[in-house]
């Protein structure tokens, strides 16, 4: 059974012309997987990049990292003009934490804001394959036997979405799909054993990591067409609520039924 759930939200999503007439100084942000990332690029232009040292550390090494980034081109936090980040599906809190930084930062410097989907910036690393397929398919560990998935074609240089994003059987997902069929992603290294039931043919773990360069190069493109996200609307994308929301849910439901019976039997 599929879950779709489309790309990013429309809803806020704002169309219009560049506020900044010259190239503008741009904040990209990765933080969906388990080592985040972020560069500074001008325009197009990279300038710095760095991924952080350890994984799942976004909450303590974000700050630091964007200011060691920052300090040799002398950027104070107002030279910012753009934020691009990548918006999920992926890690609950490295999305979180850079969503709150991204809404900050528009809220206190003006700075505008780009979300790009995950799953569409790893699919572009197909293309650094020493063949690119055709036919690529993303897969994100999703938990409880299910993948974050989505499906691309390789299209005028580039790998366009054919399949929304969903969370998906990663079998059902992929016998669904024109044959024959690359998957990447880590969702591959949690659901071998049932991949192993299906035809594909797996791209190398290399390139299964979302890149920021990619973020930057697909930011760049949706802030030319002037696809800016309002900051109350930038949310993450999650496509299913946190574990722990969930949890937290079951266990005050059931307090709530143990003292419903409580009172009926008073």
């Amino acid at each position: 059974m599929m879950v779709s759930t489309g790309s990013v939200p429309k809803a806020g999503m704002c169309y219009r012309i560049p506020t900044v007439a010259r190239d503008p100084n741009i904040l990209v942000i990765e933080t969906s997987g388990r080592v985040g990332s972020v560069a500074l690029a001008t325009g197009c232009a990279l300038k710095q990049s760095a991924r952080f040292r350890a994984d799942f550390s976004h909450a303590a090494e974000l700050l630091p990292t964007i200011d060691a980034l920052c300090r040799p081109l002398s950027w104070a936090p107002n030279d910012i003009d753009h934020v691009y980040l990548s918006i999920g599906p992926g890690s609950f809190t490295g999305l979180r934490i850079a969503v709150t930084l991204a809404r900050t930062l528009a809220f206190s410097i003006k700075a505008d804001i780009v979300a790009v989907a995950t799953l569409e910036v790893i699919a572009q690393n197909a293309l650094r394959a020493e063949k690119p397929p055709l036919h690529v398919a993303v897969l994100l560990d999703a938990k409880r036997g299910q993948v974050y998935s989505a499906a691309f074609e390789q299209t005028e240089g580039r790998y366009a979405r054919t399949v929304d994003a969903c969370i998906a059987d990663p079998v059902e997902f992929l016998h669904g799909l024109p044959q024959p069929v690359w998957v990447l992603g880590d969702g591959i290294t949690y659901h071998r054993e049932a991949l192993a039931r299906v035809a594909h043919t797996e791209l190398p773990e290399a390139l299964w990591p979302p890149r920021v360069e990619t973020v930057l190069k697909l930011g760049y493109e949706k802030a030319q067409r002037g696809e800016f996200v309002q900051p109350n609307a930038l949310a993450p994308v999650y496509l299913r609520r946190p574990e722990a929301e969930e949890v937290w849910e079951r266990r005050h439901a059931g307090e709530r039924e143990n003292q419903s019976g409580s009172h009926a039997r008073d």
